[in-house]
């Protein structure tokens, strides 16, 4: 053993230049407790025990369901349900105000009470966001998707006896609360299937939440139809009717394991650690990832969690943080909700019947479902760099075409029918590659303590840009009339260079050998090669 000790520290002492005398001794410490700990987490795999490799997958992909259904699924379905009652809840805020003051609300403050009513669910949001991380560290990945639902519940009943109690202020809070449900799902919910899911699945895994982002605003333009919930009537019951995906998430995610990450690193509990292992890999040989997280445990350790703001002060983060802030703004700043929301305009002057436009534009969400789905089988195949670079540089292709378009439609009337098939166009590139690869960046780019503050700086950024464009978005329109879309293409265009110039690929790499790459890349001068460290380090572990 003595032996097996000095060999190892004389490969120790060809580091790189950065790594200092006493990391080395602590490391050389650290590979013979890894081992052991390996081998006794080895011998207690029984393979009597070892559920069979069909359990693995469907226990992983009922995590991903689990996990959606309440996470991202909601927010999208939140996000589209609120279009169809848009009249009827003007009407019955008017009438809610009459029947209080015996006078009724003007049109401009009927408005006004509306675009609160709007604004405060990515308020809520930024406000879910900033409650991320805490709630990720304290209680862990898994409870604080399930703590989160109290939220859904309390909007429900707002929503839900909004009508019957007179109270226009019931469905502002129920806003504002489905908004916090959303913030901290759509944070916590990468960082639980990014951390659970093995390396060669982990981009696919993690971009399953756009899927159920998609899928909820599909789903919310579907039961918002005049034929379903969008009745008069029934807006009561189309907004309470964010608890039916809630109450689905509680009954199920309990059955399933925690983050084998999270009981490993931030609680220390091995055996924990093994369970859920086994549970999420079967059969398979987990003697590599559990060392890959004995590895990430012992870089990890004697470390706090970092908050968010020291995010921004530390060297060793600056390409992480300028990657997330760039990329993460770029997402919400492309013009793809612009898309959305010019789409019902431009069918209407294409010549689609009134009474279609909702079909027509259940179709815009079911493109970006599609290629949603399309991505996450491609994207371990093609990479996270290829994706976005390509998302982005065909939004750019598609958003001056789009331009065009609108600029010669008095000139040209079929120009009108190719504005309708840039929207579509658009939508897609936006689907195959930033909407589902920005959301694994602050899984993949930082280590286990910056990554519930990573998540907090990515998510309060996003609700931010969200409710910065949704309030622009009105006068970009007037001010710019055929070219609003000109600030989003240069948007579009900064993101695919910045991605080619300075994201690396994580195609394939464990956690640690990104922070490793990453950690190279933030001190370049520091890893130009080995060094010899001289013989002292050697003498200075013989027995």
């Amino acid at each position: 053993m003595q032996g097996l000790g000095r060999v190892l520290w004389t490969r120790a002492s060809f580091r790189p230049a950065e790594m200092s005398l006493g990391f080395s001794l602590v490391r050389s410490e650290q590979l013979f407790s890894r081992s052991a700990a390996r081998r006794r987490m080895e011998d207690e795999l029984e393979p009597s025990l070892r559920p069979p490799t069909q359990i693995q997958g469907r226990i992983l992909f009922l995590t991903i369901c689990a996990a959606g259904i309440g996470g991202t699924f909601q927010f999208g379905y939140n996000l589209s349900i609120i279009n169809a009652p848009t009249s009827h809840i003007q009407e019955f805020t008017n009438e809610t105000w009459q029947a209080r003051t015996g006078e009724p609300l003007s049109d401009h403050l009927v408005l006004l009470v509306w675009s609160i009513i709007v604004s405060l669910y990515p308020l809520g949001g930024l406000f879910g966001a900033l409650l991320a991380g805490p709630l990720a560290v304290t209680l862990g990945r898994k409870k604080s998707l399930l703590v989160n639902n109290i939220f859904v519940v309390l909007a429900a009943i707002l929503f839900g006896f909004s009508r019957k109690a007179g109270s226009f202020e019931m469905i502002m809070l129920g806003r504002l609360l489905v908004g916090v449900s959303a913030g901290v799902s759509m944070n916590i919910q990468p960082m639980y299937l990014g951390e659970s899911a093995p390396k060669e699945l982990r981009g696919a895994v993690a971009m399953s939440s756009a899927i159920f982002t998609a899928l909820g605003i599909v789903m919310g333009q579907v039961v918002g139809l005049r034929e379903l919930l969008g009745d008069p009537q029934a807006w009561p019951l189309l907004l309470a009717s964010c608890l039916v995906p809630g109450a689905l998430q509680l009954a199920s995610l309990p059955l399933l394991p925690e983050s084998p990450r999270y009981l490993l690193i931030d609680c220390g509990d091995t055996e924990a650690c093994l369970a859920a292992l086994q549970r999420l890999r079967g059969s398979g040989d987990l003697a590599r990832e559990l060392e890959e997280l004995e590895e990430e445990r012992a870089a990890c350790q004697g470390c706090r969690a970092r908050r968010p703001w020291e995010l921004f002060q530390h060297r060793a983060l600056r390409r992480q943080v300028t990657s997330l802030v760039v990329l993460g703004s770029a997402m919400e700043l492309c013009g793809n909700d612009l898309m959305y929301a010019y789409a019902s305009s431009v069918f209407r002057k294409a010549g689609v019947p009134e009474a279609k436009v909702q079909y027509a534009i259940i179709g815009t969400g079911s493109c970006e479902l599609l290629m949603a789905i399309v991505s996450c089988v491609v994207v371990e195949r093609m990479g996270r760099r290829v994706l976005l670079i390509g998302g982005y540089s065909l939004m750019t292709c598609w958003g001056s075409i789009f331009t065009v378009a609108l600029c010669l439609q008095s000139s040209f009337p079929w120009t009108l029918y190719l504005a309708v098939a840039c929207i579509f166009a658009s939508i897609l590139s936006f689907g195959i590659g930033p909407a589902g690869v920005t959301g694994i960046l602050a899984t993949e780019l930082f280590d286990q303590m910056a990554r519930p503050a990573a998540c907090m700086v990515c998510g309060a950024l996003m609700w931010i840009m969200l409710f910065l464009v949704s309030l622009g978005f009105p006068f970009i329109m007037e001010a710019l009339s055929h070219f609003l879309y000109v600030p989003f293409l240069g948007v579009c265009a900064c993101g695919a260079i910045y991605t080619g110039l300075f994201l690396p690929e994580t195609k394939g790499k464990t956690l640690q050998e990104i922070s490793e790459e990453l950690h190279r890349l933030n001190f370049p001068r520091r890893a130009q090669g080995p060094t010899w460290k001289s013989p002292e380090v050697i003498q200075s572990t013989e027995l």
